[in-house]
């Protein structure tokens, strides 16, 4: 019998599955304020420090193409409950490592771990609750994912002003295998799970299909130009801000991404405003938002700055979420692999970021990265008007 919505049962497994959520990204985020203090004791440049954010999110993005279809065969709860032993193992070597590239590689292989609980949770849930019961808690399961991202980045920056690096990679290791531990008692056995045989054949022509189809394609690069820009915006403020005449530390360079909060309310909204406005006149709504939000950070004021990024994780978070749901809505077969493919465009974008940001930091610092930022969002901009038209276009059929 499926879970039924506000039952005992439906507590209990939607607060597990956002404790789990809640572990993914706080493992995930954790290096993000520490990118500064990892720079000074590696002796890397800017770009080489920011693959311990990039190796991650690529690595996790690939994960998601394996654990869906694998856990379609041998079941979702040991995915889910042997990632986050995992990771949390994986935090506490991060803690010893003993040179840059054992850094990088543990961290390849953290992002490819934390991979496993994204990728099945929703299908579990899927599996286990009735439609009201689905929804109600799938959204407390994504509002645990920004929390856990900001806990992360708060904790981290926190901790390492008071012992370095290691003790923040040592004390969110820690968190996650004693909640990896609860996680284990709070989340209850299947009931509704059926295995599939997996048909990779099958798997290749959906993934395919959704790549020929234009307006998911439009959607994919929407989401992963954003976000490639929007996350390592937040990398790259924390070495100006680490730096003269801010000179930060790292507790008050965790405290910056607390301006992620935003985001949380564009989200929140963003169905409200999709219904009143039409889903792609928000996402060209909250990509102007990036572009003015971006515009304020070259001020010189810390406070405009954070009043500036803020504005960037309200309008970056609108057209992300309105974004995905365009994909649920017109992908026509295969939804979920339509949907993981669009996680898989968006965690790669956040892996590229980098590459794209680096000469103009090296050119102008921060106003670099602003003209950079720009020229990108101006190619989401395009996107989001011809997304539109297609939306007109569906509209008159």
């Amino acid at each position: 019998m499926a879970i039924a919505l506000k039952t005992r049962a439906w507590w209990r497994a939607t607060l597990a599955m956002c404790l789990g959520s809640f572990l993914v990204f706080i493992n995930l985020y954790v290096p993000q304020p520490l990118l500064p203090e990892l720079q000074d004791t590696y002796g890397v440049s800017t770009l080489a420090v920011s693959f311990v954010m990039s190796a991650a999110t690529l690595s996790l993005a690939g994960a998601l193409l394996v654990f869906g279809p694998l856990s379609d065969a041998i079941g979702r709860q040991g995915i889910m409950r042997y990632s986050l032993l995992l990771a949390g193992s994986l935090s506490l070597l991060l803690a010893l490592a003993p040179n840059f590239p054992a850094l990088l590689t543990l961290r390849l292989a953290q992002g490819f771990v934390l991979g496993g609980l994204p990728a099945v949770a929703i299908a579990w849930m899927g599996d286990e609750f009735d439609k009201r019961a689905l929804v109600g808690a799938v959204g407390l399961y994504i509002g645990a994912n920004s929390l856990g991202g900001i806990s992360g980045r708060v904790v981290g920056g926190i901790v390492a002003d008071m012992g370095g690096a290691s003790a923040a990679f040592t004390t969110v290791g820690l968190m996650t295998l004693a909640g990896t531990v609860l996680f284990w008692r709070l989340l209850p056995p299947s009931r509704a799970f059926t295995p599939r045989p997996f048909h990779l054949a099958t798997a290749a022509a959906d993934l395919y299909g959704h790549l020929r189809t234009p307006a998911l394609l439009g959607a994919y690069a929407l989401g992963g130009i954003n976000f490639m820009v929007f996350i390592n915006q937040y990398s790259y403020i924390t070495f100006r801000l680490a730096n003269a005449p801010y000179q930060l530390a790292a507790s008050s360079l965790g405290l910056i991404f607390l301006t992620y909060l935003s985001g949380t309310l564009g989200s929140m909204l963003s169905g409200r405003l999709a219904a009143r406005l039409s889903v792609a006149r928000c996402m060209i709504l909250g990509v102007f938002i990036l572009m003015a939000g971006t515009a304020i950070t070259r001020a010189d004021s810390l406070a405009l700055i954070v009043l500036g990024l803020t504005i960037n994780a309200f309008g970056f978070f609108l057209a992300h979420s309105l974004a995905s749901s365009w994909v649920g809505r017109n992908a026509q077969r295969a939804r979920g692999s339509a949907s993981a493919l669009y996680l898989v465009f968006y965690y790669s974008g956040a892996s590229l970021g980098g590459f794209w940001l680096e000469p103009f930091w090296l050119w102008d610092g921060w106003a670099g990265v602003t003209w950079a930022s720009w020229v990108l969002f101006g190619v989401t901009l395009a996107i989001a008007v011809w997304l539109r038209r297609v939306e007109r276009r569906q509209q008159a059929e």
